[in-house]
């Protein structure tokens, strides 16, 4: 009898714990907007983003949804979550472009990756965006990229930000394709840069065009606007096996312990509800 009243309490304990765990609410919302469309390495990347910041989303008390549908890029829509996600892309529509720079004008936080900051006159992605590409990221166009996509060592250069604070001085990154960009972004004033690539990277790509491969220079990979509460991370490019035609998974983004710790200290600092 004391033993079935002792495993009643138990399970009475552990219902009430669940429920406890459940009503909880989330330190902050996240949403994640996407196209999944222009490239099999980005469109890698997208989906592996999407099973992993719904697991980091658990873990750590905040929640996370996703969408490729960028009409949701309104007021209304987002004014249910604190940080935006720029997976793959940025939008085109004016209306969304406004909404978009609003948000961030009034306190919102945002992550963007890679191709989010893409801009190539003469291209399907122009740069036809002053604020966004020459203002807010500070980077303007894209100039070249590293080929095939390895992995860098990087470097923090900004040891006091919350996003680093868990990174050892340099570190090995994921494989990437490595962008670098027109505008000098150690020029700009409202530019911190987080992370650069570390001069021991060099000669960092294979090619097989030698302008793939680099051999010096200076290279941001992540930075953030001071005048907004934004990161920019330059991956996001999975290694894909075109020339053997097998389109097959070379490599993966979150396979790299020590770079999550940064992507999980960026979303965190961004979500912590404190604005520039």
């Amino acid at each position: 009898m004391i033993y079935s009243k002792r495993i009643a309490l138990l399970l009475i304990l552990l219902f009430s714990i669940g429920a406890v765990a459940q009503s909880k609410k989330p330190k902050f919302k996240v949403i994640a907007f996407y196209t999944a469309k222009n490239d099999r390495a980005h469109i890698s990347y997208v989906h592996e983003a999407n099973k992993w910041f719904p697991k980091m989303a658990q873990e750590n008390n905040f929640t996370y949804d996703s969408t490729n549908n960028w009409s949701n890029l309104n007021a209304d829509f987002l004014k249910q979550y604190q940080v935006v996600l720029f997976l793959d892309t940025r939008p085109e529509d004016p209306a969304q472009r406004a909404t978009f720079k609003q948000y961030m004008e009034n306190g919102g936080a945002w992550m963007g990756f890679h191709f989010a900051a893409f801009a190539l006159n003469k291209s399907s992605f122009n740069q036809d965006w002053d604020w966004y590409h020459q203002e807010f990221l500070g980077s303007g166009e894209y100039g070249s990229n590293t080929w095939r996509p390895t992995s860098a060592v990087l470097r923090v250069e900004s040891k006091n930000h919350p996003a680093m604070k868990h990174l050892p001085e340099t570190f090995k990154s994921s494989p990437n394709e490595w962008y670098r960009w027109k505008n000098d972004l150690k020029a700009n004033p409202d530019i911190e840069i987080l992370l650069s690539i570390d001069s021991t990277s060099f000669p960092l790509g294979t090619g097989p065009k030698q302008h793939e491969i680099w051999h010096s220079g200076y290279y941001p990979v992540v930075w953030t606007n001071k005048k907004y509460k934004m990161i920019y991370a330059n991956m996001g490019h999975n290694d894909i096996d075109y020339e053997g035609k097998t389109n097959k998974e070379l490599s993966f983004t979150f396979n790299n312990e020590t770079q999550n710790k940064f992507l999980l200290d960026a979303l965190l600092w961004l979500g912590n509800g404190k604005k520039k």
